[in-house]
């Protein structure tokens, strides 16, 4: 196992450059199976999350080459067989190769996705979607088996603007029958990037972006090219690192309005806050305002950056409550930033975070992927020595966090250790 040791309370100064978005290349990699050609997907991260979509790929049968950042896939010859558990566990986004199988061959066979521990997470949407375009669902057990004799398209009514289930329908229905239209759709730039993949490999869709989505099916998808996005998330959590300890902390390579939500709590707070076209300067908050957030859906304030923020709300005066409206169980890193010194206390989805206190280093543990990023934002800002066990999760999301760290003044490396029983 991996952990991160942090010796905390460090000035970060100098520029950060921002990776391609995790959340959009786990949709465009299981995207290129549609094809039937070769597809190029450049700015990709190097992250656990990508290799844990190749081994998928390759148990397929595709051919799949990395250079540096780009990823080529040549899905011609791959053979539409069982996905076993023990890959798809790995995480949560495989289940879009559940949809871009069925949406090709009209027939897939795929256990139950993994991922971070972090709510319920239905894919009764996903499933909903399915149906609606004619497919029948098997479910046993953990184990799914999806059939349709044709695919023919129909309007989906999401139930909430689900990211997961709008790549989904829009996964299943490029090659269906008709026209669909998926109304309630996640409205993410993950999805737009997505969109925009396809329709360079001749798909018909519009409305990326809005909260109707319309795809008119086609017969075939040939080979494109597709550059991932900026990751908002990764961006953001930088973002916050600075507002926490740095000094004139350059995050470099990002979209600004992909994150609005983040800046304008950040200029709630009293932040030192420039805002370029593509980089964001930022500096430690001094004695700043406390704010109350709520999760919600783009262009809402992110989820993901529900957990990362929450270091930074015990560094304002007051009291700032956060709500929690998309997963039930995101609060985990709660406890390990109350035994660093915090003041936070939870009350069913909401935290009411009291502030400002002094964080301690102790050791804590990465209990999913965005409470892992929390911790190490901890660390940096506490006095003396943090450990983060279990980063494997970190390491799903941000690629080299340790170096990035390392080159604007964080003191900071990452080991391997034995868990003892």
């Amino acid at each position: 196992m991996k952990r991160i040791i942090i010796e905390g309370n460090q000035i970060l100064s100098g520029t950060i450059n921002i990776s391609g978005a995790k959340n959009s290349a786990v949709a465009l990699i299981p995207a290129a199976i549609l094809c039937d050609e070769e597809i190029t997907i450049n700015n990709v991260p190097n992250i656990s999350d990508i290799d844990a979509l190749q081994e998928i790929l390759t148990y397929l049968g595709a051919i799949v080459k990395r250079d540096n950042n780009s990823i080529t896939i040549d899905s011609s010859k791959i053979e539409n067989k069982e996905v076993p558990e023990a890959i798809s566990k790995k995480l949560r986004a495989s289940y879009y190769f559940m949809s871009s199988l069925l949406g090709k061959y009209n027939f897939v066979e795929m256990y139950f996705p993994g991922g971070c521990s972090i709510g319920a997470r239905p894919i009764d949407q996903t499933l909903k979607g399915y149906r609606m375009l004619g497919a029948n669902v098997l479910e046993e057990g953990n184990k799914f088996t999806i059939s349709a004799d044709e695919l023919v398209g129909s309007t989906i009514d999401l139930a909430m603007p689900s990211v997961g289930a709008t790549v989904n329908s829009i996964l299943v229905a490029v090659k269906a029958k008709g026209t669909t239209v998926i109304n309630n759709a996640a409205r993410e730039p993950e999805i737009s990037n997505l969109v925009d993949l396809l329709n360079k490999m001749g798909a018909k869709i519009s409305g990326a972006g809005t909260s109707s989505i319309t795809i008119e099916g086609v017969d075939y998808l040939h080979s494109a090219q597709i550059e991932v996005i900026p990751d908002r998330i990764e961006a953001g959590t930088y973002v916050i690192a600075g507002a926490l300890v740095g000094d004139n902390l350059k995050v470099n390579n990002v979209i600004p309005n992909h994150f609005q939500s983040l800046i304008d709590k950040l200029i709630e707070m009293g932040a030192n806050i420039i805002v370029n076209e593509d980089d964001i300067i930022i500096s430690k908050i001094e004695n700043g305002n406390s704010i109350n957030v709520k999760t919600l859906g783009f262009p809402g304030f992110a989820t993901d950056l529900q957990q990362p923020l929450t270091t930074l709300l015990t560094k304002l005066n007051g009291k700032s409550i956060l709500e929690e409206t998309i997963y039930e169980n995101r609060f985990q890193n709660v406890p390990y930033l109350n035994k660093m010194g915090a003041n936070i206390e939870i009350k069913d989805r909401t935290i009411i975070v009291s502030g400002p206190t002094k964080l301690i280093g102790t050791t804590v543990e990465a209990t999913d992927l965005r409470a892992g990023a929390c911790l190490v934002l901890a660390g940096l800002a506490a006095e003396g020595i943090t450990t983060v066990n279990k980063v494997e999760y970190v390491l799903r999301g941000y690629e080299n966090i340790i170096e990035k760290l390392s080159s604007v003044g964080a003191k900071i490396k990452i080991e391997e250790y034995n868990e003892v029983a």
